[in-house]
């Protein structure tokens, strides 16, 4: 069974919602991603999920585009965040983490060599933004041989034969994207992602996720009351963007605990 699914149990098991939270591998600074992860997970967070710093992060909005650029000032490429998770691993066994980016730095690993590299280094899952379900057929068979989950997103755009094909392919969770554009857009209209939510928990059984839109405590305590895991990211970059280097580790746990109390309140 993977991190993913064994998380996601367990806290169903406890009639909890899982904290997912975001952040740019590199951003602000190669040393203090994984000093961040190990502090989101000691404030509450279930599973990470880790941005692969990409030069045209066409699906992120302004935030995340600045946290890419920052990262990628120092070099920051595919195998070095894979680095970065095997050193997380040495300490962390449980915490799922999952990678989100773009097809251009796997395919230029090549697909197999990307699948048995992030097998080694511990990761759980791939989101990959860019890679549609009829183009990912091959890439989504070499994860599931690796024991690897494939994360698809899903948004208020997507009609339900598609939905019906990607459900096909995904494997984990479903990221369902509460709003139409870039990450951190807009506000939610938590109503329409209701129904939506609830239009795709009737044609499969895996846990749904919602994000591109949780920007504080009341929205995160709103949406962990309709779906099975909160996504935050834009927010947990501008914190780590407006944070100065004493102040960063705190900030991000201060914002983390914050986000557990309101999606535990739910």
């Amino acid at each position: 069974m993977s991190r993913i699914k064994t998380v996601f149990g367990e806290l169903k098991g406890q009639g909890k919602k899982a904290l997912i939270p975001y952040i740019t591998a590199g951003d602000p600074h190669p040393e203090q991603t994984v000093p961040l992860m190990h502090a989101m997970v000691d404030a509450g967070a279930d599973m990470i999920e880790l941005g692969v710093p990409f030069s045209d992060p066409m699906a992120d909005g302004p935030v995340i585009q600045r946290a890419s650029e920052r990262a990628l000032v120092h070099k920051m490429g595919l195998r070095k965040v894979l680095a970065m998770v095997t050193q997380f691993r040495e300490t962390d066994q449980t915490t799922p983490i999952i990678l989100m980016g773009y097809a251009n730095p796997i395919e230029a690993m090549g697909t197999a060599a990307f699948v048995q590299a992030a097998k080694a280094a511990g990761v759980d899952g791939v989101l990959t933004v860019d890679y549609p379900p009829e183009e990912c057929e091959k890439f989504n068979q070499q994860l599931t041989a690796a024991a690897m989950d494939s994360i698809f997103l899903l948004s208020p755009t997507t009609e339900p034969a598609r939905t019906d094909l990607i459900i096909q392919q995904a494997t984990g969770f479903l990221y369902y994207v509460s709003l139409k554009g870039v990450t951190g857009a807009a506000n939610l209209d938590i109503v329409e992602v209701s129904k939506r939510v609830a239009e795709i928990r009737a044609r499969t059984d895996l846990p749904v996720g919602v994000g591109f839109g949780v920007k504080d405590a009341a929205t995160a305590k709103a949406v962990a009351a309709i779906a099975d895991a909160v996504v935050v990211g834009s927010r947990m970059v501008l914190t780590i963007e407006q944070s100065a280097a004493d102040t960063l580790l705190p900030n991000i746990q201060a914002l983390i605990t914050e986000l557990r109390v309101a999606i535990d309140a739910a």
